[in-house]
């Protein structure tokens, strides 16, 4: 059975989230409304978060140098909202070392951009532009992942909300062939294992190991609400969190329960790097954790 939370999200964007808890740091923003994506470029130290309002870059200095190995942008004291348009971004992602992926729906200003939907859109300066990639005017991806292959290829997998299936890109989402039709709330793929790809479902946790193209249950998983897959210094694995807000992570096929969110969260993205971090948007604003969800830092609190 589905809990409520779960079956609310696959229908669409969870609830606006409710004021921050008392001791939330003064940095602030009531802009953000939703956020559908996080993620952090190691090659710049640049966090950033996906939204309604586009591309903002997270401020986290207040994290120890153990984030990113002390990110090069730590010196940010407020979320800044890229120099690019700021459209609608349903999809987003960090593709790359200095390589974003996004999709949604064109803002106010669509001089830029082609509505009613993106398509594939991407940016090589920090979301200052971004340059259609395909499918312009055609596809909204709700969701974004993406995998490196060999000789230096990009697998894009999204997720096409209209058409309720996954697409899969080998070239870097120039060009895309259909995959499984699935409804799904989050998906993530294994960069240890390109052909490996995990979806949030109603009936739980499921898994492909053909690149998308079928998915079968996650065997011993708990019902999760959002993933990510842990990069190989973390021991791989999948860590996720449950519609009550719990954080599990999976080790040597293992799993174990973590700390957890204040509410149900919008979005969850893991950080590789010397230290493993957890970044999620929950009813406080965008957290941090070092130690799966255990304990907390509040970049930026809502004040939605």
């Amino acid at each position: 059975m589905v809990t409520v939370g779960l079956a609310a999200a696959l229908a669409g964007c969870a609830p606006t989230p409710a004021a921050p808890s008392a001791g939330a740091p003064a940095t602030t923003t009531a802009a953000f409304e939703h956020i559908h994506g996080l993620g952090a470029d190691l090659s710049t130290g640049a966090t950033y978060a996906g939204t309604h309002q586009g591309v903002w870059q997270i401020p986290t200095g207040l994290l120890p140098d153990s984030y990113l190995a002390g990110a090069p942008d730590a010196g940010l004291t407020r979320p800044t909202l890229s120099d690019g348009p700021a459209f609608d971004a349903m999809g987003f992602t960090v593709a790359g070392p200095g390589l974003l992926l996004a999709s949604g729906h064109p803002g106010s200003d669509q001089s830029t951009l082609t509505g009613p939907n993106v398509g594939l859109i991407s940016s090589t300066d920090a979301a200052a532009s971004w340059t259609n990639v395909s499918l312009a005017g055609e596809t909204d991806f709700h969701d974004l992942d993406a995998v490196p292959l060999p000789q230096e290829a990009l697998r894009v997998y999204g997720y096409d909300s209209a058409a309720g299936t996954v697409s899969i890109s080998d070239d870097g989402g120039a060009t895309w062939s259909a995959g499984a039709s699935v409804a799904l709330r989050d998906l993530a793929a294994d960069p240890a294992n390109p052909d490996r790809v995990f979806a949030t479902t109603e009936d739980g946790l499921a898994v492909s190991d053909d690149a998308g193209r079928t998915f079968g249950p996650a065997s011993g998983a708990p019902m999760l609400y959002l993933i990510d897959v842990q990069d190989a210094a973390a021991g791989g694995g999948v860590v996720g969190i449950d519609p009550d807000g719990v954080v599990w992570r999976q080790e040597a096929g293992t799993w174990s329960r973590g700390g957890q969110t204040e509410g149900t969260p919008e979005a969850l993205a893991f950080v590789g790097g010397g230290t493993p971090w957890l970044l999620a948007a929950d009813q406080r604003g965008v957290v941090a954790s070092d130690d799966f969800g255990l304990t907390w830092t509040v970049l930026v609190a809502d004040q939605a």
